[in-house]
């Protein structure tokens, strides 16, 4: 049995426009204790993470509990909008969820920011195969992941967790090719954004 701990980062802040670069709130550098409480005790060998700043500070206080190191992979960030901040911005991730192909000029369709998530995932599955790890993700990014295992995980399903950041799911992937199983593990209702 090999066991992910996905963790969408906590609380960052919207108003920093550079996705790569954006920080953490004060309310979300505190909420990364809550996951170290949750998962500090699960036998997490190894920690994967998006580069994006916000993922790295939601599994640093882990890492440095569990003395372990934080392996970034560039596959796991989060969906590239083009640049694009509109006030529609639902109405934009409602466009994505019902057609995976859509896309801005310059960004992604989900179908191209599941297909390099689920790739890096294979990749840490096949290298620490029936180990337990944790990888820090994005709320786009995972809810492609959580699709690609279940289909039924669509619009309605990201819009649940769209503020709940941080927020813990477990999949659980089997040597007996039984399907995979999901569970939440810790929800923290916190703003995205405004308008959102």
């Amino acid at each position: 049995m090999t066991t992910v701990y996905f963790i969408r980062h906590a609380q960052s802040d919207p108003s920093h426009r550079d996705d790569r670069t954006r920080p953490l709130t004060e309310a979300g550098l505190r909420d990364t204790k809550l996951i170290t409480a949750c998962l500090g005790s699960r036998g997490i060998s190894h920690i994967l993470s998006s580069p994006y700043q916000r993922t790295l500070d939601t599994v640093a206080h882990l890492a440095e509990t569990l003395a372990l190191s934080v392996e970034t992979d560039e596959d796991f960030r989060e969906r590239d909008a083009g640049g694009w901040h509109g006030d529609d911005f639902l109405d934009f991730v409602r466009a994505q969820w019902q057609d995976f192909e859509y896309r801005t000029e310059n960004g992604e369709s989900l179908a191209m920011v599941q297909k390099r998530n689920v790739a890096a995932l294979e990749r840490a599955l096949s290298k620490y195969r029936g180990q337990t790890i944790a990888v820090a993700t994005h709320g786009t990014a995972l809810g492609t992941i959580l699709n690609h295992y279940d289909p039924n995980w669509g619009i309605k399903s990201f819009l649940r967790i769209l503020n709940t950041m941080p927020y813990v799911i477990r999949l659980e992937i089997g040597d007996d090719g039984a399907k995979p199983r999901l569970s939440e593990i810790l929800r923290v209702e916190k703003q995205w954004r405004k308008n959102g």
